[in-house]
Formats: structure tokens, sequence, C-alpha cells
């Protein structure tokens, strides 16, 4: 089969279509035959050695795909061969993948293959940082940045959903438009203007119940300025760099909450992991979350998608085409 495979750490050039053994399915595994291939910011990490899990040279990048199954292996029962399914695995930049049987998820009529690629990590993440990490309820206030993103255009609706009022932060004023369109109440534009004041502004001085962030090093620290009493900031990733390491007696003034967040926790929580599917599948269906799919690639021009997405020019979700 064909495959994206790395010899290298590195830039996006390091990656190339090449030739690889089709992978056999083995006890509590699924086999996927992939329609369309999710992909990540952390697939940059992946790539250049800097992820949670270090590649194995040489490896296959990709975290999340949709396809039809292929074959299941023993004691994986809610799944059968000629499903429509996504799934959270790795390798997943292929024309096949294994994924876990619990993280294969049965895909509803509605939902097409390139939709159903950009549902897995991007969506769960966003309802499980609102819902898991914090409790969101109507009339809240919810700080989202990168709104224009796969996360982030996710978050900006199912916060709407819920009843909170939602400001949107991106990099150009080309991204305004789109992320109210999709539901924000107030979008600002961070590299034109100072994201904290203007919430404040916003806000009436008061600041934000919550606030999702992904881009870390150029936003935490004025993040905190512009919570509320009690307000929480969710840190579930660092595209701009490490944030500096917070000084805990700055959250006593206002009795502020920092946390961080990765999918992984509730992926082994069976009942937590269901329940952030059902309701997001929910939701779709009566309309209030759509997947956004920015920008389709074939599966050997995998290393412009990641120029792409890392120009900060992509909105929405970038998915290949096997």
């Amino acid at each position: 089969m064909k495959a994206i495979l790395f010899e290298q750490v590195g830039g996006p050039e390091v990656m190339k279509l090449s030739d690889v053994p089709k992978p056999e399915v083995r006890p509590g595994w699924v086999l996927i035959k992939n329609h369309a291939i999710g992909i990540n910011f952390a697939d940059n990490f992946f790539r250049q050695g800097q992820y949670l899990i270090k590649p194995k040279l040489p490896d296959t990048p990709g975290l999340e795909a949709a396809g039809v199954v292929e074959a299941v292996g023993p004691g994986v029962d809610h799944v059968k061969p000629g499903m429509r399914v996504t799934a959270i695995g790795m390798k997943t930049y292929a024309e096949y993948c294994l994924a876990s049987g619990n993280q294969v998820i049965p895909l509803p009529d509605f939902v097409n293959f390139a939709e159903g690629a950009a549902f897995p990590i991007q969506t769960l993440t966003a309802y499980h940082m609102m819902y898991t990490s914090h409790q969101l309820t109507p009339g809240q206030t919810v700080l989202v940045h990168s709104a224009a993103g796969g996360v982030g255009i996710v978050a900006v609706q199912i916060a709407k959903a819920a009843g909170a009022r939602v400001i949107g932060t991106v990099s150009s004023d080309s991204k305004i438009n789109l992320v109210k369109e999709y539901g924000a109440d107030a979008v600002i534009n961070y590299v034109t203007q100072d994201f904290a004041e203007e919430t404040l502004k916003l806000t009436d001085g008061k600041g934000v119940d919550l606030i999702l962030d992904a881009v870390g090093k150029p936003t935490l620290e004025k993040g905190l300025t512009c919570l509320a009493p009690f307000g929480h900031l969710v840190l579930y990733g660092r595209a701009g760099g490490v944030p500096d390491p917070v000084n805990l007696m700055s959250l006593f003034q206002k009795s502020l909450k920092v946390s961080g967040f990765v999918l992984y926790t509730v992926s082994a929580m069976p009942d937590k992991h269901r329940e952030g599917i059902e309701k997001s599948f929910q939701l779709m269906g009566q309309g209030k979350l759509k997947m956004l799919v920015g920008k389709t690639f074939p599966l050997a021009e995998a290393a412009e998608a990641h120029r792409y997405m890392e120009s900060r020019q992509s909105v929405g979700k970038l998915v290949l085409i096997p």
C-alpha cells in the first residue's frame, strides 16, 4: 500500500510517498481502508521529533482517519467489516491504518468521510475542555484562541450551543467574518490588537470565564489578565512555543485556575469518551455543529499540506485523500 514515510526528523520535505506492507489486523484492533485522513498540528511536532510520542524511524505520521472497516480482530464487537467509521490511531497517513477497537467510532449517515476525518480529535478535544475540564453553563463567556482553526471553529459552535457568549481570536482580518458566521459574538485580530485589552473592553472590565489556548507562549500570561474572578484557562497546545512557567501566586488575586488538556486522558475513560461522541453527533444532527473542512490534499502532497498549515493561512480542518 501507499503511505507517507519520513526517515529523519525535520521539515515537511522529509515526508515522502512510499510503498509499505499493508498492516495485519490483530486482537482488539480494527483495520480501516482510509477514505479521508485528518491533519493535526501535532503531526508537525511528531515529524520534528517533538511530540509526546517519539517517532521510530522510518515512521508514518497521522492520528486520525475515516473510512470503511476492512477487518476486525478478536475482541472487537461494536464494528463489523463494511461499516463506515472514523478513528483515532497512529500512522494514519496511508491507504490503510490500524486503530484500537475502543478508538473506532461508527459514523452516522449524515456525516461524510471528510467530515468524519475532521471529527474525532478536534471535536472531542473542544467538547471535553468545556464539559470535562470545565463545567460550561449558559451565560458564561468563553475566549477561543485560533478560533478559525480545527479545534477553534468547533469550540466556537459548541460554546454557542451551550448558551455562552463567545469571543474568538484570529491571526488575520480575512478570518474574522468566517468565525462570526460560525457563531462568535466578537472576533479579535490578535496580531493587530491587544487581545487582553480588547477582551476586557468587550466584557466591561469583568473578563471571561474560560479561555481555550492552543498557542502557548505568546498568549498564556496575557490571558490570565483577562480572566474573570474564578476564571479558568485551559492550555491544550503550544503552537506558539512552550509558555513560561506560571507564577502560582499570580492566581490568588482573582482565584484563577490554569489546567492542561490532552484528549488521551479522556480516551481511557469509556463513559466520558462515549458521552462526548454522542453529544457531539447530536449537535451535528441538530445543525448546531458543522465540521469545516478548509482544504483537501492528495495523500502524495502531505508535505505541501504541512507547509500550508504552518503558514497559518488555513481555516478549519485540513484533510488528506488517499
